[in-house]
C-alpha cells in the first residue's frame, strides 16, 4: 500500500514538473472517470510535502543557521551568503507545485465531490498550502487565483486578507460536516477524521499566534488561542507525509535531490552546534558528523570565501562537522511534530494563560516528543535536569519563554526548517548576535551559543536576516499583477518586529 500510495503521488509530481506550466491555466494532466478524486488526492499531498521537504527544508535550512555551505561544493553560496533575486529562481518550483499541482487538484476534487468530509481535508490542505506560501511571500493570489483562462492575471491579496479568508473557509467546512467520513486515499492521515480535526487546530493555533505578534486582533486571536488550548482537541504523535523508502526514485524529497546533485553541499552551521554543545544534547549526535579530530565544528554562516583569509590555509570539508545526508534517504516529511504543537501550547499557558505548571508540563512534553522522534527516548528525563534547559531552574517568565522558543528551534533541526525560519521571525528568538562572524572566529568565548550570526558575506541591502524570499521568476513572467520586487529585508505581514 505505502508503494502504491507513492508511486500515486509521483506519477502527479511528474506530470507537473514535465513542463513550465502557467499557474493560471488548466494544468496539462490527464482528467476524466479514469482519474477519480480517489486518485488525486495523494497528488496533492505529495505537492505540498514536496515543496516542504526539499526546496523549502534546503534554503530554510541555511536561514534557520542549520545548515552552511560545505567548503568544497559552491551549490548554496547564495543561500549561505543571502544573495538572492527573482532570477535566482528560489521559489518557482514550490509555486508550482502549491498552485498548479496542490491546489489546483484540491479544486479538481471539491469540484467533482459532495462528500462533506473530502471538502473539509482539501480545505485543511489549503490553509496549509496558502500559509507555507504567504509564510515566505506575504502576499498570494486568492480572491481571483484558479481561474482559468477565464481570469489569466489574478490579483495578489495581502496576507492578512489571505489568511482570514482560509480561516473562514476551514471553519464553514468543519460547521459542514456532519456525520460524514473520508472516502479517499490519503497517505497523510488515513483517513483519520480525528486526526485531521486535531491536525486543523494546530494550523489554528500556528497561525493564530503569527497574527497575534503581528498585531492582527491580538485579541480575538488570542482568545481562539487560549479556547483551542483549553479544549485540547489536537493530533497524536507526529503528522508527517511517510511514504518513502531507500531506494532510487522513491527517496525523500530532499535526499532525492541530494542524489540526483551526486554531491553533499551541506555542513553544519556554528549557531546550532554550539547551542547543542553549551546544553549538553545527545541530539547533536542524531544529524551530524564529527570532523577529522573527532569533534563536532559548526561553519559560520556565510564565512567560506573569507575562511583562507582569516585562516592563511584552504578550508576543508574534514575540518567541520558534515551533515549525515545518508541517514534521511527515507525520512518522511515532518507536517506538523507533537513537539512543535505541545511547544505551541506551552506559550499559550505562559504567555495568556500565566500558568507556569502548565507551560512547564507540555514544554517537557515537547522536548521529549522530539527525542522520542529521534529514538532517543531514554535520553530526554535526564537531559530535562541540566541547568540550561531546566524549566524550573528559569529566574522569570521570560526567561522561560526563551528557553521554550530555544528548544523549538533546537527540536526543528532536520524536522521542519520552514517552520523553525518563520518562528524565529515571528518570535526574534534566537537573537542576533552582536558580534560579527570574523569577531567569533577570534575570540569564541564573546559569542553567546545559539544566537543567530549575521553572514561574514552578506548581500541583504538593509543588512540583517532573510525576512522572506524573492516573489518566484515564473510569478512575474506570466502575471502581470505580480506585486513589485521586494527586497529580502522587507518582512512578511505578521513580522511586526
Amino acid at each position: 500500500m505505502k508503494k502504491n500510495i507513492l508511486l500515486y503521488a509521483t506519477a502527479g509530481l511528474l506530470m507537473l514538473s514535465s513542463c513550465d506550466l502557467d499557474i493560471n491555466e488548466d494544468p496539462n494532466y490527464p482528467k476524466g472517470k479514469d482519474v477519480t478524486p480517489d486518485l488525486v488526492l495523494p497528488a496533492a499531498e505529495n505537492f505540498i510535502a514536496n515543496a516542504l521537504g526539499d526546496q523549502m527544508f534546503t534554503y530554510a535550512g541555511f536561514f534557520a543557521q542549520y545548515f552552511e555551505q560545505r567548503p568544497e561544493q559552491n551549490q548554496y553560496n547564495t543561500y549561505a551568503e543571502l544573495h538572492l533575486d527573482e532570477g535566482s529562481n528560489t521559489l518557482d518550483r514550490c509555486y508550482r507545485n502549491l498552485f498548479a499541482g496542490a491546489m489546483k487538484d484540491l479544486l479538481d476534487i471539491t469540484s467533482r465531490s459532495n462528500n462533506a468530509a473530502d471538502k473539509y481535508i482539501c480545505t485543511i490542505l489549503r490553509v496549509w498550502s496558502y500559509q507555507l506560501f504567504t509564510d515566505n511571500v506575504s502576499d498570494a493570489p486568492y480572491t481571483e487565483a484558479l481561474k482559468g483562462s477565464s481570469l489569466p492575471n489574478p490579483k495578489w491579496d495581502d496576507g492578512k486578507t489571505v489568511m482570514e479568508g482560509v480561516l473562514s473557509e476551514l471553519d464553514q467546512a468543519e460547521a459542514a460536516l456532519g456525520s460524514a467520513s473520508i472516502t479517499l486515499k490519503d497517505p497523510l492521515m488515513e483517513k483519520n477524521l480525528s486526526q485531521w480535526k486535531g491536525f486543523a487546530n494546530a494550523l489554528r493555533l500556528r497561525i493564530y499566534l503569527r497574527m497575534i505578534d503581528g498585531g492582527i486582533d491580538a485579541a480575538g486571536y488570542t482568545a481562539k488561542a487560549k479556547a483551542l488550548v483549553a479544549a485540547n482537541e489536537f493530533f497524536t504523535d507526529d503528522v508527517k507525509f511517510d511514504v518513502y523508502t531507500n531506494a532510487e526514485g522513491q527517496y525523500s524529497s530532499w535526499y532525492g535531490s541530494i542524489f540526483r546533485l551526486k554531491a553533499n553541499n551541506y555542513v553544519a552551521a556554528y549557531p546550532i552546534v554550539a547551542y547543542y554543545q553549551a546544553t549538553s544534547d545527545p541530539r547533536i549526535s542524531y544529524a551530524l558528523l564529527q570532523n577529522k579530530d573527532n569533534a563536532y565544528v559548526g561553519q559560520l554562516p556565510g564565512s567560506k570565501t573569507r575562511m583562507k583569509e582569516w585562516t592563511g590555509k584552504t578550508w576543508k570539508n574534514d575540518y567541520v562537522s558534515e551533515i549525515n545526508t545518508d541517514a534521511f534517504a527515507d525520512s518522511p516529511v515532518y507536517v506538523f511534530t507533537q513537539s512543535e504543537l505541545q511547544f505551541l501550547i506551552a506559550e499559550v499557558q505562559l504567555r495568556f494563560n500565566n500558568d507556569v505548571a502548565a507551560a512547564k508540563t507540555a514544554y517537557e512534553a515537547a522536548v521529549t516528543a522530539d527525542f522520542a522522534s529521534r529514538g532517543m527516548a531514554g535520553k530526554a528525563a535526564a537531559f530535562l535536569t541540566g541547568p540550561s534547559v531546566d524549566f524550573a531552574a528559569q529566574a522569570t517568565d521570560a526567561d522561560r519563554l526563551k528557553l521554550i522558543y530555544m528548544q523549538k528551534w533546537a527540536a526543528f533541526f532536520m524536522r521542519n526548517h520552514m517552520e523553525a525560519w518563520s518562528e524565529i521571525r515571528r518570535t526574534d528568538v534566537p537573537a542576533i548576535s552582536g558580534k560579527t562572524a570574523q569577531e567569533i572566529y577570534t575570540t569564541p568565548s564573546s559569542y553567546t551559543a545559539g544566537d543567530m550570526i549575521i553572514p561574514a558575506v552578506n548581500y541583504i541591502q538593509a543588512g540583517g536576516l532573510a525576512k522572506r524570499v524573492p516573489y518566484p521568476q515564473n510569478a512575474r513572467r506570466l502575471n502581470t499583477n505580480t506585486p513589485a520586487a521586494k527586497l529580502m529585508s522587507d518582512r512578511v505581514f505578521w513580522d511586526a518586529h
